[in-house]
């Protein structure tokens, strides 16, 4: 009898990931620039700058592994880590859109984050919806618990979709006034006889194009002023000399009284 040899089954190792928040990686990070500044320093070095006793157990590595997936730290020699130019950068930056664009930069930084954001745009959905999204793309469910939090925590630190939103009302803003002042840029000339008097036929014409403008006279009574729009500087020059010659028929009409 042929004894089948059974080999056990590997298991699939998830994606790289930071297992930390980018707040998080980067306190620890700063808290090496503040005393090393950006100078090489040995990695065991590195991880007492960041509160362990060295390099060599599990969360002084994860630590250091995941503020190198977020482009914070520089490796400039075998065993040797530096603080990156941007965290300086960051440090010193005279502007918080100078501090926003380099969180955004960092939060992408790790490329599961970076497909998470590209797949998600406007805002997050769910964190059980997010689960199901990592573990389809090969996390473990321990895995894809861990990083999901890390990555939500990113997000909220970052303010990423607060400052694509409000960039994106911005923008709207900005092409509906390029609209407006084409509208007006581009608007046919305005006749250069009016008639002298509006009739409700012409009122009607510039329904949903004009402004009435209300105007209290004595003994109760109320004038409407319909304003086409755009108002131009000749029209009211000829609405101007138009009162005056009313003003003048009434005032003959009373010296005949």
């Amino acid at each position: 009898m042929a004894i089948q040899e059974v080999r056990p089954t590997l298991r699939k190792r998830s994606p790289r990931y930071p297992s930390i928040s980018l707040e998080f990686a980067l306190g620890k990070v700063l808290n090496v620039y503040s005393a090393e500044g950006r100078h090489p320093a040995p990695i065991d070095v590195v991880a007492q700058h960041m509160g362990y006793k060295s390099a060599n157990n599990g969360s002084a590595l994860s630590t250091i592994a995941s503020t190198s997936y977020y482009t914070l730290l520089d490796r400039p020699k075998e065993g040797f880590l530096a603080v990156s130019r941007e965290v300086e950068n960051y440090k010193f930056a005279p502007s918080d859109s100078d501090r926003s664009a380099l969180l955004e930069k960092w939060l992408r930084a790790p490329q599961i984050f970076a497909d998470l954001l590209d797949t998600y745009p406007g805002k997050l959905p769910s964190e059980a919806n997010l689960k199901f999204d990592l573990i389809q793309r090969g996390f473990s469910p321990v895995a894809a618990d861990e990083c999901l939090r890390a990555f939500v925590a990113s997000v909220e630190f970052s303010g990423y979709y607060t400052a694509k939103n409000s960039q994106a009302v911005a923008s709207g803003a900005e092409e509906i006034e390029a609209v407006q002042e084409s509208q007006i840029v581009n608007a046919p000339a305005q006749p250069a006889d009016l008639p002298a008097k509006m009739t409700p036929s012409y009122a009607a014409e510039l329904d949903g194009q004009q402004d009435r403008i209300p105007i209290r006279l004595p003994g109760n009574r109320r004038v409407w002023l319909i304003v086409p729009s755009p108002f131009y500087e000749a029209d009211k020059k000829r609405i101007n000399a138009q009162i005056d010659l009313l003003l003048t028929d009434d005032h003959e009409e009373e010296e005949k009284e």
